[in-house]
């Protein structure tokens, strides 16, 4: 199949390429956004999350006005094997759109190529290994208190940030074309998942002490003011223990090994 050099030129709003602003129109650009969100509904062994970016591009081919040449060479391009992380999908998206509209075919499918592998190992970390855990540790320590609450913490404290990572990524990826990277960059995600381990990891000694207590004591019991400070002087010890290179690992071990004594 021969794939024409420049399909998709002139863009739709007029702008030439490297232009800053919007070259397609915003309700285009929100409906690509949404097909993203649903990347991976179609997913498949072949060839992973081809499917979902083929969708998530439809807007854009129903620009091309009944050229059947040009529709047959993006979805061949946009066929091609394809997997990242769900989250970080919807940058690449919106650069490749812009690529696209800005005629540089080979670029489009070059970015797609480098960024997969990177993204995901981003996305996991931080997303998957950090944020998640995080998220339903706070969870868990709200349904101890008795309420129903608990799914929605995990969904407030889960949700409002890959969703902005989503959306701005999006734009910034579409305003910036290849360039666009430097927002996930700017993000730091690798550093923040170390910060947001070592958060989870006092959760998770709240979590235990809180489980033992409830385990021993009645329920009308009120913790008194000096159990509290003795229960925040652990957690400073163990938070200076961490920072002078001892194992969070170990910590954690030996916090449960002294709650389970304790409740014996």
């Amino acid at each position: 199949m021969r794939i024409l050099k420049n399909p998709l030129w002139p863009p739709v709003c007029g702008y030439g390429p490297g232009h800053s602003g919007l070259m397609m129109k915003r309700s285009t650009l929100l409906g690509i956004f949404i097909r993203s969100l649903t990347i991976q509904v179609s997913f498949n062994f072949w060839r992973m999350q081809n499917l979902g970016f083929a969708f998530a591009m439809l807007p854009l081919i129903r620009q091309q006005d009944g050229d059947r040449m040009r529709i047959a060479a993006l979805l061949a391009r946009h066929l091609q094997m394809f997997n990242t992380h769900p989250y970080l999908v919807a940058p690449v998206i919106g650069a490749v759109v812009r690529i696209e509209e800005e005629g540089r075919i080979p670029e489009a499918v070059d970015l797609k190529k480098a960024l997969m592998g990177p993204y995901a190992a981003i996305g996991d970390s931080f997303f998957w290994g950090a944020l998640r855990s995080f998220s339903a540790v706070g969870a868990v320590i709200v349904a101890f208190t008795g309420t129903l609450t608990a799914p929605l913490a995990f969904l407030l404290l889960y949700s409002p940030f890959h969703l902005w990572v989503r959306g701005k990524g999006f734009l910034e990826g579409y305003r910036r074309g290849k360039s666009g990277i430097d927002f996930i960059r700017g993000l730091d995600l690798p550093g923040a998942a170390g910060r947001i381990r070592f958060l989870s990891l006092i959760l998770i000694g709240v979590l235990a002490a809180v489980a033992v207590e409830m385990a021993c004591r009645p329920r009308d019991f009120l913790p008194e003011i000096p159990a509290r400070a003795a229960a925040l002087s652990v957690l400073i010890l163990f938070s200076l223990g961490v920072h002078k290179g001892i194992s969070p690992v170990k910590i954690l071990y030996g916090m449960t090994l002294l709650c389970m004594v304790i409740s014996f």
